[in-house]
């Protein structure tokens, strides 16, 4: 969209929020880069130059606003949207792979050279891997610098920084200000929090409708890796440099998101994840818009506009789970994940809460005895196809992965048929265009609305609803009556 001046132009003078994430807004006689719905006056057009990215800006020389915050905007939906190279490395940078591995490690887990990815990026996104995961540090930095009392020390290196001088060069770059200008810009002071214990808000486009997302999740939590308490879903993490809770409380503007990590580098990974779970860089208004083009949909959209996807923050535990959910009900699928995670989880530490293990491992689960399983017999083989292929690195359901190999290797798995398959694309891999045309909901929903109700027909009538057919899904499971569609109290 940045290459569509006049439509940018009018995104900015109108301040409209819902393009905050898919453009930036440089302007060249102060230097000051911007989100689209930025309160101060708008420039002239003459002087607004218009970037695909926080990065591409920062690469060009121009500093974050201090009134619209633009490196904490929403992130584009596009990354979510397409299956690409581009997208796929986008979805491993907000990962930490950068910072983790190394370019050459995000090109390995691509499939492509160094140059290849590092062409790709620049020519699309004007900035290569290293620049925008630099920009997505400097984001993590600002944010322990203005919402803990951390030494600046701490800081640094818990966001990503290999020295302080970097950490002290590049805040003063992006941000116009030396770290401790932005302390005390920020108000903080004192004594230091609980290491790892922090608050924070997760913006979104608005509109947002809580009720599926939470309630989804809620309805589905795995006793002792989930659970919901005191207004807010809780989950438990893994995360590259050890585990973590994450407690996340829907409010008008924004996600409260609370997390307790055992170490403070794996702050922009839990970041990512939890804005993945909760589908927060989705464009809910171009979602909408097309779904309301069908008479039948219309109505359930106008209902509770801004249904988003409720996704995992770790896609192969969330694989496991969808094979156990197989023709049962949903507190049957409960039961058998929380029987697994009692005698193979890994246990963790809640004081907050009640959460006690992380969901087992496919390395873990290939010990397992599948007479243990209280599931029919072609079930435990499917479980044990899967946590095989996992473990030896055959599907990757990863934010790198390729959609359609992986589709086309659990479809190859014994046990796995279409709706298992299209719940792991809709849940684990974030497809928005999954589609589960043989889930029973969605049949009946269908069936009620009067629409087309065989997997063939209803399949053949939503390529209306194309690239969002998995948004459609949520529209007809909330036409029914079920806990997923309740946010508890």
């Amino acid at each position: 969209m940045y290459q569509e001046t006049e439509r940018c132009v009018r995104a900015v003078r109108s301040k409209d929020a819902r393009f905050d994430g898919w453009f930036f807004t440089a302007v060249t006689t102060t230097r000051i880069y911007c989100r689209p719905s930025c309160p101060v006056a708008p420039p002239k057009a003459e002087n607004m130059r218009f970037y695909p990215s926080s990065a591409a800006a920062q690469q060009a020389g121009f500093r974050a606003c201090k009134r619209c915050r633009p490196d904490t905007s929403p992130g584009s939906p596009e990354w979510d949207e397409r299956a690409d190279l581009v997208a796929r490395a986008m979805r491993l940078i907000a990962d930490g792979v950068v910072d983790r591995k190394g370019v050459p490690g995000l090109a390995a887990e691509l499939g492509y050279s160094t140059r290849q990815v590092e062409r790709q990026l620049v020519a699309e996104l004007g900035a290569g891997p290293l620049a925008l995961a630099r920009a997505q540090r400097a984001q993590t930095a600002r944010l322990l610098i203005e919402t803990t009392a951390l030494p600046m020390g701490d800081v640094a290196f818990a966001a990503g920084f290999a020295s302080i001088r970097t950490f002290n060069e590049t805040v003063r770059e992006v941000f116009a200000l030396s770290p401790t200008e932005l302390r005390r810009r920020a108000g903080r002071g004192g004594v230091a929090p609980a290491v790892g214990a922090l608050s924070l808000r997760l913006p979104f486009r608005a509109p947002l409708c809580p009720d599926n997302l939470f309630g989804h999740l809620a309805a589905t939590a795995v006793p002792g890796v989930e659970e919901w308490r005191d207004g807010s879903y809780r989950c438990a993490l893994r995360l590259p440099h050890g585990t973590g809770v994450a407690a996340l409380r829907p409010m008008p503007d924004h996600v409260a998101c609370r997390l307790e990590l055992g170490d403070l580098r794996d702050l922009s990974t839990a970041i990512s994840r939890c804005r993945r779970l909760l589908d927060l860089d989705a464009d809910p208004v171009a979602v909408d818009e097309l779904l309301r083009a069908d008479s039948v949909l219309a109505p359930l959209v106008d209902k509770d506009p801004g249904r988003r996807v409720p996704r995992s923050t770790d896609p192969v535990d969330f694989a496991v789970r969808a094979i156990l959910g197989q023709q049962v009900s949903t507190a049957a699928a409960r039961t058998h994940a929380g029987r697994l995670v009692a005698a193979y989880g890994e246990p963790i530490d809640d004081p907050g809460g009640g959460l006690t293990h992380l969901f087992p491992t496919p390395e873990t689960l290939m010990e397992l005895d599948p007479r243990s399983l209280a599931l029919p017999r072609a079930r435990r083989a499917a479980v044990l196809a899967l946590v095989e292929a996992l473990a030896g690195g055959g599907i990757d359901l990863g934010p790198g992965g390729d959609r359609d190999l992986a589709r086309a290797r659990l479809s190859a798995l014994p046990g796995l048929g279409p709706w298992t398959v299209e719940t792991i694309a809709m849940r684990s891999m974030g497809d928005p265009d999954a589609f589960v045309a043989t889930d029973l909901g969605v049949k009946a929903a269908a069936k009620s609305l009067g629409l087309p109700h065989t997997p063939g027909a209803l399949t053949r009538h939503a390529r209306a609803w194309r690239p969002w057919r998995a948004y459609a899904v949520q529209y007809l499971w909330g036409s029914g009556d079920h806990a997923v569609n309740r946010m508890p109290l």
